[in-house]
């Protein structure tokens, strides 16, 4: 994620972390939002509703993502507007991580 705090509106990302919280508002009207965390810092990610259909499972019950993107920038707070997810929890082996979900 450090690298990626670097890089302007638009371009092409791809990030890995933990996922500490998830966030499915009513009021979103079925977007999701994921936040990341690696060794730097936090990483926002906006899914949008074709995306979270398409990648369900691994947005839900996933402990570790990689998640491409384009990197959304505005008002000093920048987002990853995911095209593609992959779970890659099973790097993880044992450890236990849990996020916090809130729907």
């Amino acid at each position: 994620s450090a690298q990626w705090l670097t890089r302007a509106h638009g371009t092409h990302a791809r990030l890995a972390g933990l996922v500490t919280v998830r966030q499915r508002p009513g009021s979103a009207k079925g977007v999701m939002f994921v936040t990341l965390e690696d060794e730097y810092g936090h990483i926002n990610v906006v899914c949008w509703t074709n995306i979270v259909e398409q990648y369900r499972k691994a947005l839900l019950g996933t402990r570790l993502l990689i998640v491409s993107g384009d990197t959304q920038y505005a008002d000093r707070v920048r987002h990853l507007v995911a095209r593609k997810v992959e779970d890659v929890s099973s790097w993880l082996g044992d450890l236990d991580v849990s996020a916090r979900n809130f729907h």
